[in-house]
């Protein structure tokens, strides 16, 4: 077929993590001989989105400065429509976003997990009448406040959706009881194991590890070479405040009984992270604060680590690639099926649970052995080619 003949499938993301759970659909979309992508950026972090477009070689076709921030939404005060007001600022990049799919008239829109970019993409397109896509559809904790919005955003963007790409059965299950209809649900794994294959595959070059080695070099106290590496991911809305203060203090108690541990935890650029955090966790001879990793990096950084302390929803999905084991830091997850593999413990944010779970990890080598297992929960590497697949027998009727 033609590229002129070929079928439009828009793409939109707006945040790193969507990014690059839909960068490898967008190679694979290319790759298609039945379809052409677009991809529309929401443009919110400037660096952290560079990085992972550079990272897959992906050029946005239309790059809009539409950023959904949590100050504009979260703010003190409960003024509705100033909260609307704030969303709808960047009035001029969401005409233009309205503009570019009335003129592209693409087949299909194709949006990616929880995120209110995904959200709002997809209302516009049902607006416009475009068929809407959803990848990651059906992960559910069925407790609409937590994860706050995005548990909501994801039954929203269910209900939008004509096709559900569902990461595993049972995120297919959850849609059926929803009543989503049968036909319209695909099982394809997750584009993230895509996304982590891809990288592995790509750069294992002494360039990247001597890139992510050296956010030791500058730091005294325990190297690389000296000990087992624990990482720290924490930035869940939902933990700010004493949440994530019990975290730090955790990670706090942990490196005092452990000199020999390198606790390393890339800080989120978010104010409500970086004034919990930094205050507690500076300064500390074998905890390491450092600036977000660009993606090469951090995927180096979690296969080099012992074990992974997280409140991220995509860690979860990567470590059972990685056999690694995770202790989460959430009261729930969408991702249940971690805890059935026994590549995650969940233990919340409480300081004394953390610190047990970790210590248990340090200590207990069968314990570390049966969590550190690599799982094929989240699909084979492939599932973007089985979307396109998805895709053919959607658009094809």
């Amino acid at each position: 077929m033609t590229e002129k003949n070929k079928k439009k499938i828009m793409i939109v993301f707006g945040t790193r993590p969507e990014a690059i759970k839909l960068a490898p659909l967008v190679m694979a979309v290319r790759r298609s001989n039945d379809f052409t992508p677009i991809v529309c950026v929401f443009r919110q972090h400037k660096e952290m989105m560079d990085q992972v477009l550079s990272v897959f070689n992906l050029k946005p076709d239309f790059d809009l400065p539409i950023s959904i921030s949590d100050r504009a939404l979260f703010g003190h005060g409960i003024n509705v429509f100033s909260k609307f007001k704030s969303i709808f600022e960047s009035g001029f990049g969401l005409l233009k976003f309205l503009r570019i799919l009335h003129g592209e008239k693409p087949e299909i829109l194709i949006v990616q997990g929880d995120t209110f970019t995904a959200f709002l993409a997809s209302l516009l397109a049902f607006y416009c009448r475009v068929k809407v896509g959803h990848v990651e559809a059906g992960l559910r904790t069925n407790n609409k406040l937590n994860p706050f919005p995005e548990e909501i955003n994801r039954r929203l963007i269910s209900v939008l959706s004509d096709i559900h790409f569902a990461p595993t059965e049972l995120a297919k299950n959850n849609l059926l009881r929803e009543n989503v209809p049968t036909g319209s649900i695909f099982v394809t794994g997750n584009t993230i194991i895509d996304a982590i294959r891809f990288i592995t595959e790509k750069s294992s070059s002494p360039e990247i590890n001597a890139k992510w080695k050296g956010i030791f070099k500058s730091r005294s106290g325990p190297k690389i070479n000296s000990g087992k590496i624990v990482l720290v991911t924490a930035h869940r809305r939902e933990s700010f405040g004493e949440g994530l203060k019990n975290i730090c203090d955790a990670v706090l108690e942990l490196a005092s009984k452990h000199k020999d541990v390198s606790f390393v935890y890339p800080v989120h650029q978010n104010p409500n992270v970086r004034k919990t955090v930094l205050p507690i966790l500076s300064n500390k001879e074998n905890i390491h604060l450092i600036e977000p990793l660009e993606y090469e990096s951090f995927v180096h950084l979690m296969k080099n680590s012992h074990h992974i302390l997280t409140d991220s929803g995509g860690i979860q999905e990567e470590v059972s690639y990685l056999a690694k084991p995770a202790v989460v830091m959430r009261n729930f997850t969408e991702r249940g099926e971690g805890i059935v593999d026994g590549n995650i413990m969940l233990v919340g944010t409480d300081r004394k649970k953390i610190v047990d779970a970790s210590e248990r990890l340090l200590k207990d080598e069968g314990l570390y052995g049966k969590m550190a297992m690599k799982h094929d929960t989240y699909g084979d590497g492939h599932a973007s080619e089985a979307i396109i697949l998805a895709l053919n027998n959607l658009l094809s009727k």
